[in-house]
């Protein structure tokens, strides 16, 4: 677990990564937060971070969408897998709150596709 969190450390947008520099304290302890959650139940990492991807999108926060695509990935989640989610949200959520994600989705995608060629 805590070499997965070092490396989301290692992708983290400019304003968090400044965050953490002005309070490292209260990233410590974020991070620490993070870590117990995670272990605190039964689920496995893949469920968790499936849970994670439909929380972001349902309350509409598109940094933490893009966390969730790229943590999903690193867990072993495809393309398809992480779709689903979106078309689960469609009934729950609405069609322009799915469809919201779903940009999201591929906007992460493309800056990974990007990274990867470089």
């Amino acid at each position: 677990m805590k070499g997965d969190l070092e490396a989301v450390a290692q992708e983290l947008p400019a304003p968090i990564t400044n965050f953490k520099k002005l309070y490292p304290q209260v990233w410590k302890a974020f991070t620490e937060l993070g870590e117990r959650c995670h272990e605190a139940g039964p689920l496995d990492e893949r469920s968790r971070r499936l849970v994670k991807l439909a929380l972001s999108i349902g309350a509409g926060l598109e940094g933490a969408t893009h966390s969730a695509v790229r943590n999903a990935k690193r867990a072993g989640l495809n393309d398809k897998e992480i779709d689903h989610v979106v078309v689960l949200a469609v009934t729950t959520l609405g069609l322009p709150s799915a469809t919201r994600a779903f940009t999201w989705i591929r906007d992460q995608r493309k800056k990974s596709s990007r990274a990867q060629q470089t």
